[in-house]
This record gives C-alpha cells, sequence and structure tokens, in this order.
C-alpha cells in the first residue's frame, strides 16, 4: 500500500477533505516553502509572506473542494490563491520596496533578456541583493511572471494556470518584464544607448 507521503497532491487533498489531518499536514510540509516563497519574492516582507502562507492553507482547508486537476496542478491553484492574497495585502498596507541607486555601478548585458535562465545569469556575480531589489519594484503584473518563470522556475503553461492569463500573455509580460529589470540594473550612461533597441522590444500585455 502507498503511504501518504508518496501519494499525489491531488490524492492528499481528498484525503484531507475527508477529515485526514495527516494528508494536511504532507500537503502543508510539501507546498508551505514554495508559497512562502512567492510570497516573499512578491512582497518583499516575511511578515507579509508568513500570514500569505497560513491563509493560504486556511482557504484549502475551506474551499479545496472548488480544486478542479484538469485546469492544472494543485501547487498552481495554491499559488494563485497566494497572489490573490498578496495583491489585497499588499494594496490594503499600501506595502511596498523602493529601488534606490545602489546599481549605478552594475552592468547588466542585453544578451540575458531572452534567456531561459535570465535571472540566474543576473545573480551570478554577486548582485542577488541588486536583482531582488529591482523585482520587487516591477509593476505587480511584470513582477509575478519573473517570480514565477524565472525565480520559481515555472513554464508558461504553469504561470498562465496560476494567472488565469493566455500562455500568450505570460510570454509578453515576461519580455516586458525582462526589459524593465535590464532598464533599471543598466548605468545611467547606458540608457541613452540602449533606449532604441529596448524600445523596439516594448509590448504591453
Amino acid at each position: 500500500m502507498t503511504s501518504k507521503s508518496q501519494r499525489s497532491d491531488s490524492e492528499l487533498l481528498k484525503l484531507m477533505l475527508a477529515g485526514s489531518e495527516e494528508a494536511l499536514s504532507i500537503l502543508y510540509c510539501r507546498r508551505q516553502p514554495n508559497i512562502y516563497q512567492f510570497a516573499l519574492q512578491m512582497s518583499g516582507s516575511p511578515e507579509i509572506s508568513e500570514d500569505v502562507t497560513q491563509e493560504v492553507f486556511m482557504v484549502l482547508i475551506r474551499h479545496g473542494a472548488t480544486f478542479d486537476e484538469t485546469r492544472g496542478s494543485l501547487n498552481s491553484f495554491l499559488l494563485g490563491i497566494a497572489r490573490n492574497l498578496v495583491r489585497r495585502r499588499v494594496s490594503r498596507e499600501r506595502f511596498y520596496v523602493s529601488f534606490d541607486n545602489e546599481t549605478d555601478d552594475l552592468t547588466i548585458p542585453d544578451e540575458y533578456l531572452e534567456s531561459r535562465n535570465f535571472t540566474d545569469e543576473l545573480v551570478r556575480d554577486e548582485t542577488v541583493e541588486l536583482v531582488r531589489k529591482a523585482v520587487l519594484s516591477l509593476p505587480a503584473r511584470y513582477r509575478e511572471v519573473v517570480v514565477l518563470c524565472d525565480l520559481q522556475e515555472m513554464s508558461y503553461l504553469e504561470a498562465a494556470s496560476v494567472l488565469n492569463c493566455a500562455v500568450g500573455t505570460v510570454r509578453s509580460r515576461l519580455h516586458r518584464a525582462r526589459t524593465l529589470l535590464l532598464e533599471k540594473l543598466r548605468p545611467a550612461d547606458e540608457g541613452s544607448a540602449a533606449e532604441a533597441p529596448l524600445g523596439s522590444a516594448r509590448c504591453v500585455a
């Protein structure tokens, strides 16, 4: 017999809805780190991230029966809940992290823009904190695609499921988000030289 820890998320959810506290505990241990990291990367606040993570599982307990595995994974379902909770919390508290001028001496090559390992390239040269601040400074619709696709390493299809939008929208927003990140991380004296090629890549989703 398969142990509960080896069961799929969907199977654990069914057991949880039937009253299994063990199934809930396993789901929590399995998915809590990912949800917390998403909330932290979206808000920059450990306090908000902890609260959102707890709320996600409270929503799952109350409304887990609404999950439809034909529309995506339980992970995507949970991240979709987290996304809505983070947006609501940030909007209510007007919480934001501004991007300061610490990056004036940092140069990021344009060829990183189309890389599937975009953020890996950005953080390679001890720029983790700078990139984190740059990501936090993005408008929410662009920040979330960077977090999902580049930081959480989700596929475009999975990200589209979380965001409840078309795959093409994810691609468009991600391209725009990467362009914005490069603009924020590029030294000021390179801005004018790079303006033309970056301008041609801009699109609105």
